[in-house]
Formats: C-alpha cells, structure tokens, sequence
C-alpha cells in the first residue's frame, strides 16, 4: 500500500476483530518497523513491551481498570497490543552502548566522526538535561516519533491499529517492573484487523483534517 493511500485508509481503530491474528510474517515486520524508527541523534530511548498472548493482552488490560475501562476491549480483542516505554535517564553507559553498537554496525568511516557523532549526541543530551531541564520530556517526543511511525508503517501492512493515552501508565508501570528497569509507559497501541461494524471506519465517518491553506506556508 503506497503512503497515501494508508494514510487516507488508516484511522483509530475501535473495535477489533478478535478472531484475526497478524501473521508471523507480518508481526517480524512490526518489530522492525519499532526497532528502525528514526530519533534525534539516534538516542533510540525506548523500550516495547509487546503482548502476543493472550495472557499478556490481560497483563496489559490491567491498565484498562477503573475510569480507563473504556479501552480494555480494544487490548484484549487486539491481534498483539505494544507498549511504548521512554527511558528515564540516558547516562554514560547508555551512551557509551550507543556508540559501542554504532561502531560495531560499521556506521563510522574514521574515528574523527565516530567522536563527533559522540560528542555531538552527549552535547544535545547535556543542554536537555541541563539547561533547558527536559531531558526524559526530549526522550518522551523520540518515543512519539516512534510512535507516529509506527501508526503509518503498520497501516501500509495493511493493519489496524489504536494507539491509547487513556490507559494507566502507573499500573502498567507497576505490573512489568519498568521503573526498577530505567523505563515508564508512555501509550499503548493496539494492532489486529477492524470488524465490519466498527463505528470508527474512514467510509462511516469520514476523515477531517484543516485545509492545506491554514496549516501550510509555501515560501
């Protein structure tokens, strides 16, 4: 499916088929698709907690408790529901695996660049974390990269997906250990096929965006 088409075909998937599963094939394609995301200075500050049971889309549901009830249908009828972790802090030996990984995938034609990439990603990080104080908020927008990435590329596979704010961070936080680990929640998505009468469907409500006259200046 070319861009914009799955762009136009995609939507906020409400209800889900639960007799559908994404295929081995296609699921070995969403794992890349997470795992090439792009990021500022290639930081890759996330981690996926990814359900393919249905004891883990239980484990995730108990996020859904209480006033989020609302979404624990769209986890437990998902094909495999992804949760989107930001780290809590990018310290040296982060930093230095970073590089270390980099280096090891031939990325650096001489060392001159290999510590300049360095050099240049620690700066970024130090004026976040320093100066302008947001360090795990910077983190947390590279994870939304991710995110938004991941919303198009699975839906030129031809997958649905619903990605959830609406899901109790602390309790999924709790339930994997994630804090203890340098992580916290950040949204969850649901991926799998939609059912026929999902209400959400792009030919029973139609998409809306502004126009390109108010969101586009062309210099």
């Amino acid at each position: 499916m070319n861009v914009i088409k799955a762009l136009n075909w995609r939507y906020s998937t409400k209800d889900f088929d639960p007799n559908k599963k994404i295929s081995e094939k296609d699921f070995v394609k969403v794992k890349e698709i997470l795992r090439m995301s792009p990021s500022s200075t290639n930081l890759q500050p996330w981690h996926f907690i990814i359900a393919n049971s249905d004891e883990g889309k239980k484990r995730m549901a108990k996020g859904t408790q209480g006033f989020f009830i609302f979404n624990e249908a769209k986890i437990l009828n998902a094909s495999h529901v992804i949760l989107f972790c930001s780290r809590l802090s990018a310290d040296n030996d982060y930093m230095q695996h970073l590089l270390d990984v980099e280096d090891n995938d031939g990325r650096f034609p001489n060392e001159e660049i290999k510590q300049n990439v360095n050099g240049g990603r620690n700066a970024f990080a130090a004026i976040h974390k320093y100066d302008l104080k947001d360090l795990q908020h910077w983190m947390e927008k590279q994870v939304y990269l991710n995110i938004g990435n991941f919303l198009l590329g699975v839906a030129t596979l031809g997958i649905d997906a619903c990605p959830m704010e609406g899901v109790d961070m602390k309790a999924l936080d709790e339930e994997f250990g994630l804090r203890e680990k340098g992580f916290t929640a950040i949204t969850a998505v649901s991926i799998g096929y939609r059912t026929e009468s999902d209400f959400n469907t792009t030919d029973k409500t139609p998409k809306s965006r502004l126009s390109e006259q108010e969101t586009m200046t062309i210099l």
